[in-house]
């Protein structure tokens, strides 16, 4: 019971540190986050870190994500019957993710320096034009040797700098020509990965403990409430242009983060 009593009050005490202002924003971003994942199928901890980035440090958004994104994720990759194909086929990028991150952790972490949040401004923004601007191409089967763990690794030192980890593990395997199941359940599995390598990272650094893991449960709450909105959302209006409409936000919003720091 005093375990119980001392958690819950630590997680009151960060989210009063936060302000009543930052908790209503942190609520209203995990309900859009969610909405956008349950609409197209990911984009929650990508409009998590560039929603609070505006008003926090890269560590402490990404703290809060943790939870809500590693739910949310777990329930994407487990659905359809794909998972141990997909394991088999993609483990070196899993790998190399999970090692760019923790490295990255060691070497680079989330500091509190406006070049973070720079570097998070960059990331969204390449994110933006990736996925507005970038045609569709396949990568040829020799290539996924290298060109994997390649990505992977890449993903997991964004990732491990800004919280970001979409670029560019997310247009390699749009690349792969996945049917749209297999698609799904792989951006699940590797956003797992990078969720749970992201965590391990923070916490090496001294930035997920209990209070932060707190908070962060408390924001699944919003984003499960998000996704359920966001799958009703998506049989009534187009994926395609709320998509767009998505790049073209995070693009802006990108651009703010990094012009402004």
């Amino acid at each position: 019971m005093d375990l119980g009593r001392d958690a819950m009050h630590s997680i009151l005490d960060f989210y009063q540190t936060l302000g009543w202002g930052l908790s209503a924003l942190v609520i209203g971003t995990f309900l859009l986050a969610g909405t956008v994942k349950g609409v197209i199928g990911l984009g929650l901890p990508t409009v998590a870190m560039g929603l609070l980035g505006l008003a926090m440090l890269p560590a402490q958004a990404a703290a809060l994500l943790i939870i809500p994104s590693t739910f949310t994720n777990v329930w994407q990759l487990a659905t359809g019957g794909n998972l141990r194909p997909l394991m088999k086929r993609l483990w070196p990028m899993l790998g190399m993710i999970l090692i760019g991150t923790l490295a990255g952790a060691f070497w680079l972490g989330m500091s509190g320096s406006h070049s973070m949040t720079r570097a998070l401004g960059g990331a969204l923004f390449l994110y933006a034009l990736s996925g507005l601007l970038l045609p569709t191409f396949r990568v040829a089967a020799a290539k996924e040797r290298w060109l994997g763990p390649l990505c992977g690794l890449i993903t997991g030192v964004v990732a491990s700098a800004t919280g970001v980890f979409v670029i560019p593990v997310v247009p390699y395997l749009q690349a792969l020509g996945l049917e749209r199941n297999q698609l799904v359940q792989a951006l699940g599995l590797s956003f797992t990965v990078s969720t749970l390598a992201l965590a391990a990272g923070l916490s090496w650094n001294g930035a997920l403990g209990g209070a932060e893991l707190g908070a962060s449960t408390l924001a699944l709450m919003p984003a499960l409430l998000g996704m359920l909105l966001g799958q009703w959302l998506r049989q009534r209006i187009s994926a395609a242009l709320f998509k767009r409409v998505f790049f073209i936000g995070m693009g802006l919003l990108g651009l703010h983060l990094l012009i402004k720091g």
